[in-house]
């Protein structure tokens, strides 16, 4: 006989009651609450990401649909649309950043180890994605005179691909402004775009003791202080020591060129770093790995709910954002303790179409397609009849 609940309910068991309550109180987020929890408020938010709800209408009248099974998530009844539009608006967005970082490190002990290079330094990726607002909707977001636009800014660490920092704002903040606020320990390899130059911020983190590896701008001005010797039959073109030389006197910045020829694109890209003990190629590599950020933004735009929003406020658009970024923190973790060969976007799909059935999720997620649970009053494939 079957006795667990949900997988939505055993999902949110990821989430401990009473640390949510701590991070609840801290945030003073349930000050002028009137029945309607935070936990509801988190649940229902949930629910639009791993249901793929389009609006307020779907949350609530799918929640409202599953009623005998909402006790196993921790709320009494559905919200209502106000309701649930209001906690939005004016709940502080805070409260789900705090989560974001309280699942992370749950995360992050699943992925020790897992990483694609051979060195221990940590390797992380910065970028952002844009995300197109209608200006009239949200007129705080303007970013040209007829568009609006948010910006998600993301650091991923490659030891199992976890977005292990977000910021949001509006599509008016530069790339190379939130880098710049960013402070990494000594050893880690930092990878950007041509977006990200700033030579104050490429010298502090050489101070600092952190290598970073980004794509050559070819209006950089440079000084060749030495040629390195190529090796033979390989795909690289050129490799140099080289100094910046901006219209500063007081400013000298030493950093490594790199040339290599790629077959895919049958072009030459360059690359600038200040490691100065790896070999070419990989700084060609490392530099490639960058492409999985890339993936990550594809993944939360395709498989979650980010491109249409259930309010229109700055902060309501903050939560739904945040709530996507735990939604696919929840589904990383999933693919982790999953000994299946999952995609991702096959676990969406399979966890969206089984969000209500009771099964044990681990045994689930391990064996998908075993045969559902015994329920009661089966017996030899037949269902008992009662007269």
């Amino acid at each position: 006989m079957n006795r667990v609940c949900s997988i939505f309910a055993q999902i949110l068991q990821l989430f401990p009651r009473q640390q949510f309550q701590q991070i609840v109180q801290q945030h003073q987020a349930e000050r002028h609450a009137r029945g309607f929890t935070c936990w509801g408020q988190l649940v229902a938010m949930l629910f639009l990401q791993l249901a793929g709800a389009r609006s307020l209408r779907e949350i609530c009248n799918g929640l409202a649909a599953s009623e005998g099974k909402l006790k196993h998530l921790g709320i009494a009844t559905a919200p209502s649309r106000s309701t649930l539009a209001y906690a939005n608006e004016h709940r502080p967005w805070e409260l789900y950043e705090a989560l974001f970082g309280q699942l992370l490190g749950r995360c992050h002990s699943l992925a020790a180890g897992k990483k694609k290079f051979r060195f221990k330094n940590k390797l992380l990726s910065l970028d952002s994605t844009s995300i197109d607002l209608c200006a009239s909707l949200f007129d705080w977001a303007h970013y040209k005179r007829t568009k609006g636009a948010a910006k998600v800014h993301l650091l991923l660490d490659h030891e199992g691909y976890l977005p292990c920092f977000a910021r949001i704002t509006d599509g008016k903040q530069s790339d190379v402004a939130v880098g710049r606020t960013l402070r990494f320990p000594p050893g880690t390899i930092v990878v950007f775009d041509k977006g990200y130059v700033d030579y104050d911020w490429w010298q502090q983190m050489s101070l600092d003791g952190v290598y970073f590896v980004t794509r050559f701008k070819e209006d950089l001005k440079i000084q060749v202080l030495a040629e390195r010797e190529i090796p033979q039959h390989s795909n690289v073109r050129r490799d140099q020591d080289i100094r910046i030389t901006p219209n500063r006197k007081d400013f000298t910045l030493e950093l490594r060129l790199v040339t290599i020829w790629d077959e895919e694109r049958q072009e030459e890209l360059t690359f600038l770093s200040n490691h100065r003990k790896w070999g070419a190629t990989t700084i060609a590599r490392v530099y490639k790995e960058r492409w999985q950020i890339e993936l990550f933004f594809k993944a939360l735009k395709q498989l979650l709910r980010v491109k249409t929003f259930v309010g229109t406020s700055a902060n309501a658009l903050k939560i739904q954002i945040w709530t996507a970024l735990i939604a696919m923190l929840l589904l990383k973790y999933l693919h982790l303790k999953s000994q299946y060969g999952w995609s991702l976007s096959n676990l969406v799909a399979l966890v969206r179409q089984q969000l209500f059935v009771y099964r044990d999720l681990y045994q689930w997620l391990d064996d998908p397609f075993q045969a559902p649970p015994a329920l009661a009053g089966v017996h030899d494939g037949q269902l008992a009849l009662a007269f």
